[in-house]
């Protein structure tokens, strides 16, 4: 395994104990990385499980490869280089019948954010890039903020980081860019900066961070993403197998949530009725009623797992 791509799972104990993976059952890690929940929960699968990685940077891939190899050199393995956002065309070209166990970490990664070229990060000076897979995406950071008009950067900032001053940053962003495009992360974050009233810097970090968010979500089609991985999930559990997600942030939390709350609708009668007539029974049931945050402990040990909310749903057996 690269070094590059060595950083703490987020929460490995609870997705442990949700996820509760059997010898012989079928896995899979819908955001691989570079193996770090993998490599530990696959060693519950024994000799005759499955494990599946998918992950949409072939660094991972290769990355995660190298560590299973390693790590797990006995266990049956197959890594995909996809998004899970076509789960349902990369699991059918398996031949597969269904999964057991299913995990989705939606952190993006901290060699991603630690690699200069990549453009993830407002505090190092890279190309506006933003692309998970370079190689198969061509939108990147740099065209959106140089093409995009007022209004339409403006909602950006605003849907997908929660940018307060999103109509202010994106007026100082059109404004810069009308005698001098953008081509470098720190010209762009000086931009943000400066456009964000004095007393809002001084608070709540990086004044960027938001806008580095929202840019990166958007490049990326994340969101459209998740709510496609999340239906197809649910269609490809197996009876009583179980799905476990890790957001880190408002968005994509919400979007499990109402996955989920979906997939756990009950008795459809009206309010006013009696009795249940409909005799409609989810056939999945939420295993925690609240999102999962981690411990104290996690905390100090990996401060990036902050914002980490854990969901989990299983399907009932037949």
């Amino acid at each position: 395994m690269t070094a590059e791509y060595r950083h703490l799972p987020v929460m490995l104990a609870e997705v442990e104990a949700y996820l509760a993976i059997q010898a012989s059952e079928t896995f899979l890690d819908c955001t691989i990385g570079g193996g770090g929940h993998s490599s530990y929960l696959g060693r519950h699968l024994g000799r005759d499980g499955l494990l599946i990685g998918m992950d949409r940077d072939p660094v991972a891939i290769q990355a995660a490869g190298d560590r299973l190899d390693k790590e797990l050199p006995g266990l049956s393995t197959r890594l995909i280089n996809g998004n899970f956002a076509d789960l349902d065309e990369l699991l059918l070209d398996l031949a597969l019948p269904g999964v057991d166990a299913i995990l989705f970490d939606l952190g993006t990664s901290s060699y991603q954010l630690d690699t200069q070229e990549r453009g993830f990060s407002y505090a190092k000076q890279a190309p506006l890039d933003m692309r998970m897979n370079p190689g198969t995406q061509t939108l990147t950071a740099q065209e959106v903020i140089n093409t995009l008009n007022e209004s339409d950067l403006t909602r950006i900032l605003h849907e997908y980081g929660e940018e307060r001053f999103a109509a202010r940053i994106a007026k100082a962003i059109v404004a810069r860019r009308s005698y001098q495009p953008f081509l470098d992360t720190l010209d762009l974050a000086d931009t943000i900066r400066s456009a964000i009233p004095a007393a809002a810097r001084r608070k709540g970090g990086n004044p960027a961070k938001r806008s580095f968010q929202a840019l990166r979500i958007f490049v990326n089609g994340e969101l459209d993403a998740l709510e496609n991985g999340m239906e197809a999930a649910l269609r490809w559990l197996n009876p009583n197998g179980r799905l476990v997600v890790l957001s880190y942030h408002s968005l994509e939390d919400r979007i499990v949530k109402q996955a989920f709350a979906s997939a756990t609708v009950g008795c459809t009668c009206p309010p006013e009725a009696v009795v249940c007539v409909c005799d409609n029974q989810s056939v999945f049931e939420l295993l925690n009623r609240r999102p999962v945050a981690p411990s104290p402990e996690e905390l100090i040990d990996n401060p990036r797992s902050a914002s980490a909310k854990l969901r989990a749903i299983r399907r009932r057996s037949l």
